[in-house]
């Protein structure tokens, strides 16, 4: 999520506008949530939800619109903020929220001013459960919202098929029942419910029910999904195969559904949340203040670090301004650790572990671990060497490297059945490839498909040649293979006076893993490290310079054995035949005639005859 702060002074100039859109595009997460545009003045005009935040927002951009009312909030777009979810549905919800709180002008759901319907488990005597859009603060415990009304029927539904469960609004009292001021109705009759009304069920069983459906309420499926299992299987035992089917149906929707969300549960009000990420350089904080059953405010900033200030230190002054700048009255404030600060009256710091409160905190995490890689790729796009050296740097702590590896070479023999013997050594500075500094390397010492004699030769060729010359060395080698292939380039190394001056490994092909000399037990890198990517880059680029080279002697070796062993074709016949057919085995097919007429009636006997033998 980006923050909620006074908009980037943008003037009328159109290419000042498109830049600074396309510069917040670029950024946006591949992920679930809601997005908010604002005009000139800062106020939000749309919000819009996506499965797809990257997707969804850019195609506004990316095509020209039919519909005259998109093509005018386009037109008046300014800014763009965002704000990350758990799913789609979470999704839903909190855009829902926000048109109710922000009214863009845009949004067509203004009209509409229905809330998403919650199942409510009325605080009565025997509770009545029951589907609503009504919040009444009476003690009552309500679940969802839920996005569909469908689902929050079928789960309706399903807890009554299961739970005898009274509907009448009698006003149930232990007074009325024992007076037998109510008579059952045909729910009884039907076994939809045990008759609380006439004393028929006690309240202690009503109520062992009522604590049941509230954990299947909470997300607690499974105990409903084992019962419709069970009632499933003793239909189709007793062979009333349409009764099962009709189970099934109901096991199916439940084993599909998902009643958790982490969009606020109705009940939660005037509560604020914040989270804490930071690097060496800055501190950034997440705060919502969750108000109605609301997120209602989202704001996300950073802190630029002076001294060594501790975490608790900086949470705790972002809780004092979030709350001063906002005016919040919370009581109740949701933090990942307790900050370094105690507030007047009855202010109550909480660290939840488990629950909605929970979720509400991994909800604010998500979006302050978001905002602080966003502000990372926006430093990254404006100074690119930022980004290489970052990534250098974490290679080098990786590597447990005493310096910089800004210089790096990687080495690959290709010899593919046995024949041509090479190798390839290509180099990266600065991150990127230096191309003009890759070379090739013809085997020349080693007989047969020796890969350990094969590395020796060529390291040493290399490395004597650049100290000879007195040319840069790099501060890491890589070397594709594995320990054996490593040992004999480290031994190298060691022979001229270079093993403690450069690093070296080894990369496996077959786990990814990094052997270092002298160390049996491989470095394994996580698949998503930055450090591993350019290692495999390097390994990649290796490869491929090698394979070509190789492909490359072999395709000149074929053509030099077929037709330079021919009396009578020289050079520049060979030139037009492979101009014309491309290769020798297409020249074998070609009639006598076509070739007597492209290169003379002798020579096209010179080729046959050449050719046959």
């Amino acid at each position: 999520m980006t923050e909620e702060n006074n908009l980037t002074p943008i003037g009328d100039d159109a290419n000042k506008v498109a830049t600074h859109l396309s510069s917040i595009i670029t950024i946006i997460p591949e992920k679930p949530g809601c997005y908010q545009y604002f005009d000139e003045k800062g106020t939000i005009i749309y919000v819009g939800k996506a499965k797809n935040l990257k997707k969804r927002v850019s195609s506004y951009f990316n095509k020209t619109h039919d519909n005259l009312r998109t093509h005018i909030l386009v037109k008046h777009i300014r800014d763009i903020k965002y704000i990350i979810v758990d799913s789609e549905e979470d999704a839903l919800h909190l855009e829902n929220s926000l048109i109710k709180q922000y009214r863009p002008r845009y949004n067509v759901l203004l009209k509409d001013d229905k809330t998403y319907p919650s199942i409510v488990v009325k605080n009565e005597y025997f509770p009545r459960i029951f589907q609503t859009r009504n919040i009444v603060r009476d003690g009552s415990h309500y679940y969802g919202p839920y996005s569909s009304i469908h689902m929050a029927k079928v789960m309706l539904q399903m807890i009554k098929d299961i739970y005898p469960i009274r509907v009448c609004k009698y006003p149930l009292t232990p007074e009325s029942i024992a007076q037998k001021r109510y008579k059952v109705c045909l729910q009884y009759h039907i076994k939809k419910c045990k008759g609380p009304c006439e004393g028929l069920q006690s309240a202690e069983e009503y109520q062992s029910n009522i604590v049941q459906i509230k954990e299947i309420l909470k997300g607690n499926i499974s105990k409903i999904s084992k019962t419709l299992y069970e009632i499933m299987q003793k239909y189709a035992d007793e062979l009333c195969f349409e009764e099962a089917q009709n189970i099934k149906e109901k096991y199916d929707v439940i084993e599909n559904y998902r009643a958790k969300s982490t969009v606020v549960p109705p009940m939660l009000t005037n509560i604020d949340v914040f989270s804490f990420a930071e690097n060496e350089r800055s501190a950034y904080i997440n705060y919502m203040h969750v108000g109605n059953g609301a997120i209602a405010q989202v704001y996300t900033f950073e802190y630029k670090k002076k001294l060594d200030e501790p975490k608790e230190e900086l949470l705790g002054l972002g809780i004092i301004e979030m709350q001063e700048r906002f005016k919040s009255t919370a009581q109740e404030i949701i933090v990942p650790f307790l900050p370094d600060i105690e507030l007047p009256g009855k202010s109550n710091f909480i660290i939840p572990q488990k629950g909605d409160k929970k979720k509400l905190l991994d909800l604010s995490e998500q979006n302050v671990k978001q905002y602080k890689i966003d502000k990372l790729k926006q430093a990254e796009k404006l100074n690119p060497e930022q980004r290489t050296t970052r990534i250098l740097t974490t290679m080098q702590k990786d590597l447990h490297m005493n310096v910089l590896p800004t210089h790096i070479e990687c080495f690959d023999n290709s010899n593919i059945q046995g024949t041509n013997p090479v190798a390839a050594c290509v180099v990266f500075k600065k991150g990127k490839p230096s191309k003009k500094d890759y070379r090739h390397f013809h085997i020349k010492t080693v007989e047969g498909p020796d890969d350990f004699a094969s590395m020796i030769e060529v390291v040493s060729r290399r490395y004597k040649r650049l100290m000879e010359e007195n040319l840069e060395l790099p501060q890491l080698i890589i070397i594709d293979g594995g320990k054996g292939q490593l040992n004999a380039a480290t031994e190298v190394l060691r022979k001229l006076g270079l093993s403690d001056k450069i690093t070296i490994i080894g990369l496996a092909k077959r786990l990814e893993e990094i052997f270092f000399p002298g160390d049996s037990i491989p470095l394994i890198l996580d698949k998503t490290s930055e450090t591993l990517k350019l290692i495999q880059q390097l390994r990649d680029e290796a490869h491929r310079f090698g394979i070509t080279f190789h492909r490359q002697l072999r395709s000149k070796k074929q053509i030099a054995s077929e037709l330079d062993s021919i009396k009578g074709i020289g050079e520049k016949t060979k030139v037009v035949l492979l101009q014309q057919y491309k290769s020798v085995k297409r020249i074998r097919e070609i009639p006598y005639e076509e070739l007597k007429e492209l290169v003379g009636e002798a020579k096209a006997n010179a080729l046959i005859n050449g050719l046959k033998k």
